[in-house]
């Protein structure tokens, strides 16, 4: 039987930063991801100045906006600010880029591999050839997203769960947009990021204020107003879990969309990925460590759930919640890099 110091389930940002940084600290480390191909993921690619932008390679980024615009019922705002707010990466990139870190730190990667079993200190998996495999370790780091075993492992339940769904079209766009329509996605919105030579074209929303069919309908009908005739063209959707409960519970730790982290109002879940990712490499490396940023994502990420609770009562209520976000934001009252995006 392999053993590993820590094993981590999951090949996105969370497990692929959490790999690097512990095997830089010259910790055994094994990565296991289920699928065959590491990077790809349902994912409107936008990365926030204040979050990754300045961390990876200049050629990773695909393009960068400092300027925003927003949509609602009643408003459009436009802002502007000197460096990018968000640029947009290719998620397969971006996770190939991870690796390669990664496996030259030293982690043990191995794709393929479906984990069938967790139990005190090992687990069973499968790799691409079918063949079944154990391994043990002292500590386990779930970052296998939204639907995480590990996360059921511990008996954590994950009851506040978002559904993205995004369209990949050939094309050019301008600018990057919002589009807080409440009638058709209620407290969630739809997107237009460009891309190099594609736009990403989705929607997100709250799976209890909205089923992910009626969100595909929205988001259909929407594009078309907008130029865009997606009816026919294949589409992609991912839940997003956005109940955190914590990250830490013993020798084993969740990250990223295992622990709940993406944000309820928004979906972002790249930068709380990563930063969750590394934040539990230092606290495995040193259990003194305090891991402050996670501290400050999650006390973000309670308001931003409160936002959602609030406009998830539908109706005039939601409108006129949004509505406010919207103005707080035009009159400058709200910063969006500092109070939306995490």
């Amino acid at each position: 039987m392999n053993r590993f110091d820590v094993a981590i389930i999951g090949g996105g940002p969370a497990g692929l930063s959490c790999a690097a940084a512990l095997a830089a600290a010259g910790v055994k480390v094994v990565l296991l991801e289920r699928k065959k191909n590491i990077g790809s993921k349902v994912c409107a690619g936008g990365i926030t100045w204040h979050g990754l932008i300045r961390q990876v390679p200049a050629d990773l980024i695909q393009r960068t906006f400092p300027e925003q615009h927003i949509f609602s019922n009643w408003q459009r705002i436009r802002f502007k600010k000197p460096d990018p707010i968000i640029a947009t990466v290719n998620r397969k990139e971006l996770g190939r880029w991870m690796m390669e870190k990664a496996v030259r730190s030293g982690a043990e990667i191995r794709t393929g591999c479906y984990v069938r079993e967790i139990a005190h200190r090992t687990l069973t998996a499968v790799n691409e050839h079918c063949s079944a495999f154990t391994l043990s370790f002292d500590q386990l780091v779930g970052a296998d997203g939204s639907t995480s075993l590990v996360r059921r492992f511990l008996g954590i339940p994950a009851e506040k769960i978002g559904v993205g769904i995004n369209y990949q079209v050939e094309g050019a766009y301008e600018q990057m947009e919002w589009h807080l329509n409440t009638s058709l996605f209620g407290s969630g919105y739809a997107w237009i990021f460009p891309h190099r030579q594609s736009i990403s074209i989705g929607a997100y929303a709250t799976r209890g204020t909205m089923n992910p069919d009626r969100l595909k309908a929205s988001l259909i009908t929407w594009a078309a107003t907008r130029g865009f005739d997606v009816a026919n063209t294949p589409t992609r959707a991912e839940f997003i879990n956005y109940d955190f409960r914590g990250y830490q519970f013993g020798t084993t730790w969740l990250a990223g969309d295992a622990a709940g982290l993406a944000s309820g109002l928004t979906g972002e879940g790249i930068n709380p990925a990563i930063v969750s990712g590394n934040e539990i490499a230092r606290k495995i490396i040193d259990p003194g460590h305090r891991a402050e940023s996670i501290a400050g994502m999650a006390a973000k990420h309670r308001k931003h759930a409160k936002i959602v609770e609030l406009a998830a009562r539908g109706g005039l209520r939601c409108t006129l919640l949004t509505e406010t976000l919207v103005l707080l934001l035009r009159l400058k009252i709200v910063d969006f890099q500092q109070e939306l995006s995490m």
